[in-house]
């Protein structure tokens, strides 16, 4: 029977987490890089809950911390969303490489 470990989240989570690092500099969309932002912190929430549940302890340590980034994850979106929609109310686009003209 195949059983999953330890290393298929790992491998998961590195996925996620490179893939996150190359959309973050590949997109110059505001919302792009957004998405990578958060793909980056869920590849190291699986980390913390993988490595919680193989510790071989009871404590809920890696949950905890994983609901805490969650939390923040949340509130970084929602600040962000309101950045680039003053980007675009202003700019009338959410490309970053506009961002210098809206310098003092």
């Amino acid at each position: 029977m195949f059983e999953i470990g330890l290393t298929h989240y790992l491998v998961v989570a590195t996925l996620l987490f490179v893939m996150g690092i190359f959309v973050m500099i590949t997109k110059r969309n505001a919302i792009g890089i957004l998405i990578g932002v958060e793909m980056v912190l869920n590849g190291a929430n699986i980390n913390l809950v993988a490595f919680n549940r193989y510790n071989g302890m009871s404590n809920i340590d890696g949950q905890i911390t994983s609901l805490f980034v969650i939390v923040l994850a949340a509130a970084e979106a929602a600040l962000a969303v309101a950045i680039c929609m003053n980007f675009y109310k202003n700019l009338n686009t959410v490309d970053v490489d506009h961002g210098d003209t809206l310098a003092g």
